[in-house]
């Protein structure tokens, strides 16, 4: 992406300007307040099936995110393959019955427990999409030549809420899922030593029969996560 004999500073005049009234700022993030209230974690998924010019815009606002030193250190691999899923699916679950049957550790396994998840993830089949998230540790120049990429996990996880968010706002759920260890999809998806797969995130349209855990929708009140000094 990046040459060394361009690496300099150039000032541009700001390109886009998004200004409202305090009356129009104020309903407006009100109205997104409400409707990001309305999203929700899906572990059920209709087999309807989503465009892939969908899933292509929902990643290139990602890509959009602030990242340190603009190095941008992300990779999304978006999988509709039902083969490559089915793949996904089985070696998850290989590590979540481990995790399950006492890997996790006892604290961990009892926190979870409000949320009735188990080691089937038949979500990882049944969703249309599959992104897997990658974390790039290092870049290279054009020349081969490596550089260090900054902040990578705040980047890659302030782009990753921007890709959910925007999933969201195209009407779309979404399951985000951590296995530990995930090295296999850098084989199986073409990725390089220099990328670590960090996510795997459902893609699709809610089942008819979808439910969330009632423990989801208990949010801490803004006066726990909020100070203000004015």
């Amino acid at each position: 992406m990046f040459a060394r004999n361009k690496l300099q500073f150039e000032p541009v005049p700001l390109p886009d300007r998004h200004a409202m009234n305090d009356e129009d700022m104020r309903r407006a993030a009100s109205d997104f307040l409400a409707f990001m209230r309305r999203r929700h974690t899906v572990r059920d998924y209709d087999r309807r099936p989503v465009s892939a010019g969908v899933i292509r815009d929902c990643i290139a606002a990602a890509g959009t995110a602030p990242s340190g030193a603009n190095h941008q250190p992300w990779h999304f691999a978006a999988i509709a393959n039902a083969e490559m899923k089915k793949a996904i699916r089985e070696a998850a679950e290989r590590e979540e019955k481990d995790f399950y049957a006492g890997g996790g550790g006892e604290e961990w396994l009892k926190a979870l427990e409000p949320i009735g998840t188990n080691a089937s993830k038949p979500h990882l089949e049944d969703a249309p999409w599959l992104i897997v998230v990658f974390a790039q540790r290092y870049g290279e120049f054009d020349d081969g030549t490596r550089y260090k990429n900054y902040y990578v996990p705040e980047s890659v996880g302030i782009a990753t809420g921007v890709l959910v968010t925007a999933l969201h706002h195209a009407g779309l759920v979404a399951l985000t899922h951590t296995p530990n260890p995930m090295s296999f999809l850098n084989d199986m998806l073409g990725r390089p030593k220099s990328e670590k797969p960090v996510m795997i995130i459902a893609v699709g349209h809610p089942a008819e029969n979808a439910t969330v855990p009632a423990v989801a929708k208990l949010k801490k009140p803004l006066d726990e996560i909020l100070s203000e000094f004015p």
